[in-house]
């Protein structure tokens, strides 16, 4: 019986426990939003790309100011005819040879050119951090927006929904009068069709509000089936207290766009420097170590002497005598591998200029186009400036409408609800005809739809503007 308990106890405690955790990764807030896009976004994981590899080039750079030092080793066998290595000899023998080195290279002057390409990839790597940060503000904004347009299209489905359950009130009193043969027979068959209307703009709503919900986990990169429900904001509806100026100042202090730009501007004059390196000598100073060996070497020590015929003869008396001569013998031995290494010892060290004297004028262009660079990136800067300038003068002239047209609605649905309700009573009274009834609740409905509409334009400016005074 316990066991049976204890049992019913761990199964209740693991359907909690799944319960809890789909209800966790089913809902999220903005923050939640806002995380998760910045570690799964696949734009933003390639600006990091980006920035990394700028680093790397800049590292690069700074270890092309060392010496550079490599060493070599080879083995191999010789057959046939060849040159003895050893003793520069031809020898028409199979032997064993190996040479070893060890060389040094180190640039002492070439226009600064090393330096200078040093310096441009830091302003680049600089710059690539933050294109980064502007990709992240980017971003935290693209979230931003479509997480309020999930709320607007929850809203106005919920506005909807309200509406069709009001038709359906409706519905049930005019069937009632319907059923008992009193009233007009047209005003039931009316609301059944205001019913079918109503019907087909959830379905519009629902629609409307699956593609923001797609939008925005588009952005998180997350599971295309995974149900997203947004949770609710504290949303302000009070009037924006900063000028299109103002905003416009703040973002040239704050938005890592502009600072961007301008450190490629600064690195595109660097790249001409490097550019003009091309029409300097090139200084350089080298040294080497090198040494060989072959198994054809040999060490030869005196052994003895013997007395031989040398072929000739002289005359004596007549008679012709061989001559004899002493001479010494040799015993040959290898030199082994080590001893050649230490023997073959030999060094170089030395200096080298190259000046360029004529390329095909190859310097003069390069340096012309690193030029064009330059004006380029001054061009971009100058067109952010215009771009971001005239898109705050756009939004904050928008956001200032729609908070205007949120005033107005404001007061237009109040002025409907009181039309609809004197209208509603009129007409279960049989006063007042169908048509003055549709009319009345269709000028509500659409004046609550246009009124939600409008509050999320104007928290969807207010954010826009935010984002360009850098309160991302």
């Amino acid at each position: 019986m316990i066991q049976k308990h204890l049992i019913q106890f761990f199964f209740l405690v693991i359907v909690c426990t799944g319960y809890s955790q789909t209800e966790s990764k089913d809902s999220y807030s903005l923050d939640d939003c806002i995380t998760i896009a910045l570690a799964n976004n696949l734009d933003f994981k390639s600006s990091g790309l980006n920035a990394h590899t700028e680093k790397i080039n800049f590292q690069q750079s700074k270890a092309n100011l060392l010496p550079s030092i490599n060493g070599n080793f080879n083995l191999g066998v010789n057959t046939g005819r060849s040159i003895d290595p050893f003793t520069n000899d031809f020898v028409n023998q199979e032997f064993t040879f190996s040479n070893a080195g060890l060389n040094l290279d180190a640039t002492i002057f070439n226009g600064f050119r090393l330096i200078n390409t040093a310096k441009q990839n830091r302003l680049n790597t600089l710059a690539a951090e933050m294109e980064r940060e502007a990709a992240q503000q980017d971003l935290i904004l693209n979230v931003t927006l479509a997480y309020l347009q999930v709320l607007n299209s929850r809203d106005n489905l919920q506005l909807a929904k309200q509406r069709l359950e009001t038709t359906n009130k409706q519905l049930s009193i005019q069937k009632e009068f319907y059923e008992n043969e009193s009233g007009n027979p047209a005003d039931y068959t009316d609301i059944v069709a205001q019913k079918t209307i109503d019907e087909t703009s959830i379905i519009v709503a629902e629609s409307a509000l699956n593609n923001a919900k797609l939008n925005l986990v588009r952005l998180l990169n997350l599971n295309d089936e995974l149900h997203l429900e947004a949770k609710d904001l504290m949303l302000d509806m009070t009037l924006y207290q900063w000028s299109a100026d103002e905003v416009y100042t703040d973002a040239l202090e704050n938005l890592a766009t502009f600072k961007a730009r301008a450190l490629r501007i600064d690195a595109a004059k660097k790249g001409v420097h490097v550019a003009k390196a091309q029409f300097t000598p090139d200084i350089s100073i080298f040294a080497g170590l090198n040494t060989n060996y072959s198994s054809a070497a040999q060490t030869f020590s005196e052994a003895g002497s013997s007395i031989v015929e040398t072929g000739d003869f002289v005359t004596v008396d007549n008679q012709d005598l061989p001559v004899f001569t002493e001479q010494t013998t040799f015993n040959s031995q290898s030199i082994d591998f080590r001893d050649q290494l230490d023997n073959n010892l030999s060094t170089v060290v030395g200096f080298s200029v190259s000046v360029p004297l004529f390329n095909g004028f190859r310097a003069k262009y390069n340096v012309a186009r690193e030029k064009i660079k330059v004006e380029e990136s001054l061009l971009e800067l100058e067109r952010t400036h215009l771009d971001i300038k005239n898109t705050i003068k756009q939004v904050h002239f928008d956001m200032n409408a729609s908070y205007l047209r949120y005033e107005s609605l404001q007061k237009q649905v109040e002025a409907f609800e009181e039309s609809y309700r004197i209208n509603e009573i009129r007409f279960n009274s049989g006063v007042s005809n169908f048509l003055n009834f549709v009319t009345s609740k269709n000028n509500l409905d659409n004046a609550k739809l246009n009124l939600n509409n409008a509050k999320y334009e104007y928290i969807l400016r207010v954010k826009v503007l935010e984002y360009y005074r850098g309160e991302f």
